[in-house]
Order: structure tokens, then sequence, then C-alpha cells
């Protein structure tokens, strides 16, 4: 019996030719959580300034229990820093440059315009955060006093030293600040010692926790010869905390602190667009910030039988 020759069909190849893919956007790897933005006090200054005034001498000011018999009462009063720091905002910003062309003939599905201005503020908001916590002049690294830095005990996070970090801030802790690698070696450490830490939901995600204080990871955060840091920060004006600053009201205001303008289109039809990001940092009081410093990250070989 002859072998049967199968019928000829369309083949997928050209069948796709015909069929419409469904497309994503473009996807972007740098984007992160940015929990730090979202765990902040954002406050709005008028013209760009946020002074922090500050009690001058607080030792200085007197109080007394008062004796019934003689009601003497001692002389004091709350003076003032003369020359209280001032905070300028930061701009974070950058030109998008785009042809008619593209934007004309390309941008079905996906608008060619709105996808690069979408990942162009992503970028921004993204260096945002890295100058929230590494700018030399008002980052939270550079904002802590030497009274508040403290050394690991042993070289790798320990619950120890995160307890320690709790005497520096301990008026009302909202969040640990690090990277994930010493979230991971804090972790490891936990097991080892058979206090594994639990975890709470923020926004929807899980974190870690140390005396129900979170641990929110932050790639911004510097890993340099296998050792990072961790930051304690309390939060809010009120609490005299760490707060964020922005500038309200701009001219083509798309979020808070957050500008984009048509630049113009010029003679070989590419159009511009001016973006800006307005905003700094500043801690209110010294003790509301505490640094846990070279903190060892890659200590996992150093118990091979823990984590068989």
């Amino acid at each position: 019996m002859a072998d049967e020759v199968a019928p000829q069909t369309l083949g997928d190849q050209a069948a796709r030719q015909l069929a419409n893919a469904t497309k994503t956007v473009a996807q972007y790897s740098v984007i992160t959580p940015r929990w730090l933005v979202h765990l902040l006090q954002w406050l709005p200054v008028e013209a760009g300034i946020y002074r922090v005034n500050k009690v001058k001498n607080p030792a200085d000011v007197k109080t007394a229990c008062t004796v019934r018999e003689n009601g003497q009462l001692p002389d004091s009063f709350v003076n003032y820093e003369e020359r209280p720091r001032e905070y300028f905002l930061n701009a974070v910003s950058t030109k998008l440059n785009i042809h008619t062309r593209v934007s004309d003939l390309y941008s079905s599905p996906h608008d060619q315009i709105k996808e690069q201005l979408r990942l162009t503020i992503e970028t921004i908001k993204e260096h945002q955060e890295s100058e929230l916590i590494n700018n030399p002049d008002y980052g939270l690294l550079a904002s802590v006093a030497d009274s508040q830095r403290i050394l690991p005990l042993t070289g790798a996070p320990t619950p120890d030293d995160l307890d320690e970090l709790l005497t520096k801030v301990w008026k009302e802790p909202a969040f640990f600040l690090t990277h994930p690698l010493a979230i991971a070696a804090f972790g490891r450490e936990c097991t080892r010692r058979g206090v594994p830490p639990p975890t709470v939901s923020l926004f929807g995600a899980q974190f870690l926790t140390w005396r129900g204080i979170p641990l929110i990871p932050s790639d911004k955060i510097p890993v340099a010869d296998g050792k990072s840091k961790i930051l304690l920060i309390r939060v809010g004006e009120k609490r005299q905390g760490v707060v964020g600053l922005f500038q309200p009201g701009l001219p083509g205001e798309q979020n808070p602190g957050l500008s984009v303008r048509l630049m113009g289109i010029d003679q070989h039809a590419i159009a511009s667009y001016l973006i800006s990001l307005y905003c700094s940092l500043a801690v209110l009081t010294d003790d509301a910030i505490a640094l846990l410093d070279d903190v060892e990250v890659n200590k996992f070989h150093d118990y091979p039988d823990t984590y068989k």
C-alpha cells in the first residue's frame, strides 16, 4: 500500500502575515518600586527654600518643681540658632527629543510620545531616589551625625546591630532602609540564631521586619567590596523626622514636583520636551536617622552547614 501524502495546508509562517501581534509597551528593567519615595512625608515649599529652625543649647532651658512655701520660679527662655540651615530644591532634568515623523506614523497601538515620556520620567524618578540617598549635600547618608553612626559587632548585620540602631532612633522609628543584599545577610543571621524575622504587608508587598519595624530594600544604597550600610529613619514633620521637599504648582506639572514642557520643534522636525523634577530632603533633628556602616553582605560561605 502506498504511503499517504499529507494534504497541503497554509503554513504557520505565511498565516502569521495576516495576524495582529499583541504588543507590550517597552519593558524597562531599571524600574524599581522606589519605596523610599512612598514612605517619606512630602512637604510643599515656597520659592524652593526650606529653613530648619532649631533650639540652641536645649539643655539650657531650665524648669523646676516649686516648693509650695516659697513658690520660687527659675528664670529661663528658649533660644534659637541664629544661622539655621536652609535647604534648596535640587533639579533632576533632561531633554527628550523625538522626530515628528516617528510620532505621526508609528503611534498605534502605543503613542510614541507618551511612551518616550513615560520611560524618561521613570529614569528621572530612579535618579531622584538615588539623590535622596546619596547626594553629598542633602542625601540621607551625608546627613547622619557622627554620634548616630555605628559599626557592626561581627561584620554581618545581626539582630544585635539593629537593636543598637534602635537605641539611636528610639522615638517612633519608621523603617530600616538598606540594600537587598544586606536584608538577605540579616535574614541569614536571624535564621542561624533561630529567630527568623516576621514579615509585614505594605503597599501590597511583603517585607521582613525587626522589632516590628520593616526593612525596606533599595538598590540605591551603595555596595562596595562586599560591604553596605543600613539606615534607620524616623519620618514626618510633626515627629521631627525626615521629610521630602517639592515645589508645587510648576508650569506643565504632571506629578508633584515633576514638570514636562514642550520646548518646540526645530527645522529638522524634531520635537523637544524639557522634563524636570525638583526635590530635596531635610533631616529635622540629629536623632531622626542613624547608620550602621560597613556591614558585610557576602557571608553566606561562613556557615556552610546551616544552609544545606
